[in-house]
């Protein structure tokens, strides 16, 4: 690949066993745990479970989607990216920008599943509120995110690959759907939560060795102490321009300011995404406050800690004989396309480090694939094919339309994400630019379960003006900063900050105005009339679809109080966990422009061991607990059973 500097460490056969390999063993393992579940749990692959879960996703595994999801390859590649640019306050205002949409979504999640408690998508919802214009508008701005999120899984894992083992970049945009197709294709949304959870795994133990490598044995590193110190002479060597003195230790720093609001808008991108409400959707009711909070707090981890490890490192071996670019600092194709990463990695752990960053990137790649693979499946079968081409579908054909979806789907983004690689189009453009197209359609999306007044005019409009007036921001402020409009100006962060920001933020004027002017007075009532699918074949009934309609009514009446009372918490809770990312720790580092002793550096380190091993205990371990048996009836009382959720004597 053109830019590259280093003689590639691996031959192209690693690169082409790894994705080919793993692929297949994923796919295998996933298939055969789809058989088990079928023949020992009586799980029936019905269309309703294939899409749903049947509702019935723990809070751990809940999170570990969460986690898994937002995990792409540019959490790993561009947070480190900024740890290299702009020192401790990249990974942390990357991190910190990018998981409050996290925590704010438990509240939409909540309300979702209490107004629509059988609904297979969010724009089910849409179409049964608004009809079919908001229902084509939201759709297709979900289409467009699930392509550019996919599209940029797969460019930015095959410049990884390519640029460490040789393996052809095209050939691996081919080849890293082909397992996720494998097993998506058998088992359906059950299949990714099962692969998000060992994906995550994977991801987590390659941090936690990644930390202890770094800042323990490592030859070049080591220790505390001898980061800190090789930081301070790499500020002398090159300070870095917008930082307080110049310095990689502290958090005044204007540049990862500017990417903090770059990565508040492009992370809110990812709620237009249908495949966060797909999971809020499978989740259990009693597990999705706690699944997506835990999964917000779990997620900054990975952003934080990893590129506080590696970006770090990047910046103090760079001029050690040990970086693989010595003498040379890396070239700005090489920074851009996320190098840092793994040429630390080399630096710091030889091969082997290198080994375990294409395994994590593998990990990401797949796992997020794999989730948004699912997602536009459920937007052909049931908001195509369902709502406008065969209303009276089966169960049997909605299933069959899944599959077919499946293989159509991996076969459009590999073809895209090849066109972009020879566009020239990299990692970091792709993730940044993206809110720009898709934010404006957040505020809508969020009214539709928030919000009874919101009209179908604001819905189908707001959406289309906020865009228009974003890229417009972002064109107009790039070519009044920069004198001309490039794909190098348009990457810069200040126009990506106009742009991002004007598209989230505009709708919260223009959908309110719209909605004065033509008002609506939604009833939630009527959100229940979405039924869930009847299968051909004889299923199993739930204990719900067993019991009278007294009891439903019971159960019902149940439910919505205990949902309504976790969404009063997930308030609560998102907001003053927003407030602490974004105010309470960064701001006062900030505005007194302190630059950190060698003490307090010790202090961020401890942390960084901290939320790691944090984070680490609630993936792999609660998922296991919780799965250690298997989900059991919907409780036949109201005042019954603490497995449930707390009970409302409580």
């Amino acid at each position: 690949m053109s830019g590259i500097q280093i003689p590639i460490p691996f031959g192209s056969g690693v690169g082409y066993g790894l994705v080919v390999g793993l692929g297949f063993l994923f796919a295998f393992g996933m298939t055969a745990i789809s058989w088990f579940l079928a023949k020992y749990h009586a799980e029936r692959q019905t269309s309703e479970m294939f899409m749903t879960a049947k509702h019935s996703v723990k809070s751990g595994l809940t999170a570990t989607a969460v986690v898994s999801s937002w995990t792409i390859a540019a959490t790993l590649l561009t947070s480190t990216t900024y740890g290299y640019s702009y020192g401790v306050s990249g990974p942390f205002w990357y991190g910190a920008g990018a998981s409050v949409q996290i925590l704010l979504f438990s509240v939409f999640a909540i309300e979702l599943k209490r107004k629509a408690p059988h609904a297979h998508t969010f724009l089910e919802v849409a179409r049964h509120r608004y009809g079919t214009a908001a229902h084509i508008v939201l759709g297709l701005y979900s289409f467009v995110y699930q392509l550019f999120a996919a599209v940029n899984l797969l460019v930015g894992g095959s410049a990884v690959f390519n640029a460490l083992t040789g393996a052809n970049a095209d050939a691996i945009c081919m080849l890293f759907p082909i397992g996720v197709v494998i097993y998506t294709y058998f088992g359906g949304i059950k299949a990714t939560f099962i692969t998000d959870w060992v994906h995550t795994v994977i991801i987590f133990i390659v941090m936690i060795t990644s930390i202890f490598i770094v800042y323990t044995t490592s030859d070049e590193v080591g220790s505390i102490d001898r980061m800190f110190d090789l930081l301070r002479q790499a500020a002398e060597r090159h300070p870095v321009e917008g930082n307080a003195g110049g310095s990689y230790l502290t958090m005044n720093s204007v540049l990862g300011g500017y990417t903090g609001l770059v990565f508040i808008g492009s992370g809110f991108s990812a709620s237009v995404d249908s495949q966060l409400s797909q999971k809020a959707i499978a989740a259990d009711p009693a597990g999705t406050l706690l699944g997506y909070l835990l999964g917000g707090s779990c997620w900054f981890t990975i952003p934080f800690v990893l590129a506080s490890t590696y970006g770090l490192a990047a910046v103090a071996t760079e001029a050690l004989p040990s970086f693989p670019t010595y003498p040379n600092r890396m070239n700005s194709f090489e920074v851009s396309s996320g190098m840092a990463m793994p040429y630390a990695a080399l630096a710091v752990w030889g091969k082997g480090g290198a080994l375990a960053v294409l395994l994590m990137i593998f990990m990401a790649v797949t796992s997020a694939f794999s989730s948004e693979t699912m997602a536009c499946t459920a937007w052909v079968t049931h908001d195509i094919y369902q709502a406008y081409i065969n209303k009276k579908a089966s169960g049997t054909q909605l299933l069959v339309v899944s599959k077919l979806a499946i293989i159509v789907f991996a076969l459009l983004v590999a073809v895209v994400a090849v066109g972009f690689n020879h566009a020239g189009f990299n990692v970091n453009f792709l993730v940044t630019c993206i809110g720009i197209f898709v934010d404006s359609a957040i505020i809508p999306m969020a009214c539709t379960v928030m919000w009874k007044k919101q009209s179908w005019i604001a819905c189908v409009f707001a959406p289309l003006i906020g865009s228009a007036a974003g890229i417009l921001a972002w064109l107009l402020t790039t070519h009044s900063r920069y004198g001309e409009v490039t794909l190098a100006t348009t990457s810069e962060l200040i126009p990506l900050a106009a742009g991002n920001l004007m598209s989230l933020l505009g709708p919260v004027v223009i959908v309110p105005l719209i909605s004065f002017i033509f008002p609506d007075n939604y009833d939630w009532a009527r959100l229940k009339e979405i039924k869930a699918q009847t299968e051909d074949s004889t299923v199993t009934p739930t204990l719900t679809e067993e019991q009278p309609i007294a009891h439903q009514e019971i159960h019902g009446t149940f439910e919505d109080a205990r949902l309504l009372k976790a969404r009063q918490r997930a308030i609560i809770a998102s907001v003053v966990m927003t407030f602490a990312y974004l105010l309470l720790w960064p701001i006062p580092m900030y505005g007194s422009k302190y630059i950190f002793s060698l003490p307090f550096f010790r202090g961020w380190v401890v942390v960084l061991f901290i939320w790691a091993f944090y984070g680490a205990l609630i993936v792999v371990i609660l998922p296991v607990w919780q799965g250690r048996r298997p989900a059991l009836a919907l409780p036949t009382s109201p005042l019954v059973s603490e497995e449930h959720g707390p009970s409302l004597l409580k």
